[in-house]
């Protein structure tokens, strides 16, 4: 082969390896940051929790564990983030990225968030669904082979990781633990119409939470002592909720109903029409709160070490909220307005919200709206004004707040209005849930700096 015969097959082997060489966006890295990914993938887990039903308590620790796991995997790439390791004392680092390939940590995130999520939910498919749908958009965006497949296995490191961390909780444990035991005391709880359901849970205090040093670290003010002579500060307390969608001018009934609706949260509500029954199923109290998470995230443009940060600090504010709600309710175990009002006053009467399975004192959306709020605020600033459409999917108009503290007082208010809690309950529960966000913050601040920009 003469010179220019080589030179001339050099130049077509050379053009055909460039041809068949991957095409790389240069701009992949900043593409794959839109938190716009990681709030769909929460998203998507809330639609998953929804749909199995899982109690209150039970989505707060699927939120916590995935929420920190994508965390962990955005932290690992950024100096200015803070591992959770350590700040939690039960919680080991997590494994390192590897040194030899590039790694979109955004990618890792969801990829980490998504497979915590699966392994706690029973409908899997639903997720796995939803990882083919991102990973190929992360696909489209010509994110390398390489460092994509590099990322999304990174990310399940992590999630195994989170995985064997959570397996010591004691929640498997706690699903062979006794039922709760009804007694003849009427001031204790009993099963509430329509279904007359076992009381949920009633072992939660023992779940490992991740800042309380122990469940009844805050223990609130006891209920008010029960009585059942008129007049008494029991009577009072049981009369406020009786009466409290029968007094006041039709406005005041009209907005009292809308608040009570709009943050019932029940998982799941029955309903009885002759000999027809079917339920509606809704996000859960923290599932609420997770979605105002969100929406805080996006009004103030956070980016993606924000946007992880804020879901998993109110995640775990969730979860550790109900472990110290749960421990006081399953200790007053204190009847519920709708089994003392229907012995003593009237018997067809019948709250505007459904009564949900478990003991009256605290209130569990008391306590958990507070902490959420408390976390919120350290985030996003006082005074944070947002409109929540978090419950427009269910049929209900949006409401808009001044701040988190604000929506976590009129949360708390609308049980009072739903006719499921008395007075104290709401205002203690206030008052311990503000007690366990401020000590999640005192205990994990993974990114104070970030925050501060």
């Amino acid at each position: 082969m003469n010179k220019l015969s080589r030179f001339f097959s050099f130049f077509f082997l050379t053009a055909l390896l460039f041809s068949c060489s991957e095409e790389v966006n240069p701009n992949f890295q900043q593409e794959v940051a839109q938190p716009e990914f990681y709030h769909r993938s929460v998203k998507k887990l809330t639609d998953v929790i929804v749909h199995d039903i899982f109690s209150p308590p039970q989505a707060g620790r699927i939120y916590a564990y995935s929420s920190i796991a994508g965390y962990e995997a955005i932290a690992a790439g950024d100096p200015e983030l803070a591992s959770l390791a350590g700040q939690i004392p039960h919680f080991a680092p997590a494994p390192a990225p590897p040194a030899d390939v590039e790694i979109a940590y955004p990618i890792a995130a969801v990829a980490a968030q998504l497979k915590v999520g699966k392994s706690l939910i029973f409908s899997e498919e639903k997720i796995v669904a939803f990882e083919d749908e991102v990973f190929k958009e992360f696909a489209d965006i010509k994110v390398p082979a390489a460092t994509l497949q590099a990322s999304i296995d990174y990310g399940h490191a992590i999630a195994d990781h989170v995985i064997a961390w959570y397996d010591g909780d004691t929640y498997k444990q706690s699903r062979t633990f006794p039922k709760y035991s009804i007694t003849e005391d009427p001031s204790k709880w009993q099963p509430t119409p329509p279904d007359y359901m076992d009381g949920i849970e009633p072992s939660w205090a023992k779940i490992r939470a991740f800042a309380l040093d122990s469940p009844d670290q805050f223990r609130p003010l006891p209920p008010t002592e029960y009585s059942e002579e008129k007049g008494s500060d029991w009577w009072i307390d049981v009369e406020e909720v009786y009466n409290v969608l029968t007094t006041g001018d039709e406005s005041d009934m009209k907005e009292r109903k809308a608040i009570a609706q709009f943050w019932d949260c029940n998982p799941y509500v029955s309903h009885h029409i002759g000999h027809v029954m079917f339920a509606t199923k809704k996000i859960t109290p923290g599932g609420h709160w997770i979605n105002i998470a969100a929406i805080a995230a996006r009004q103030a443009k956070a980016d993606f070490a924000t946007t992880t940060s804020a879901y998993a600090m109110t995640a775990m504010a969730i979860h550790d909220a109900f472990i110290s709600c749960w421990d006081e309710k399953y200790r007053s175990s204190l009847v519920r307005p709708e089994t003392f009002i229907n012995r003593h006053i009237d018997e067809e009467w019948r709250p505007l919200l459904q009564t949900p399975p478990f003991p009256e004192h605290t209130s569990g959306h008391s306590v958990v709206s507070r902490a959420c709020a408390i976390i919120l605020t350290d985030i996003f600033g006082d005074d944070f004004a947002f409109t929540d459409d978090s419950e427009v999917e269910y049929d209900l108009p949006e409401r808009s707040y001044k701040s988190f503290l604000k929506a976590s007082e009129e949360a708390a208010l609308s049980r009072l209005y739903g006719g499921i809690h008395y007075r104290p309950s709401i205002d203690y529960g206030l008052t311990q849930g503000e007690a366990v966000g401020k000590h999640l913050l005192s205990r994990v601040q993974p990114m104070t700096n970030l925050t501060k920009k």
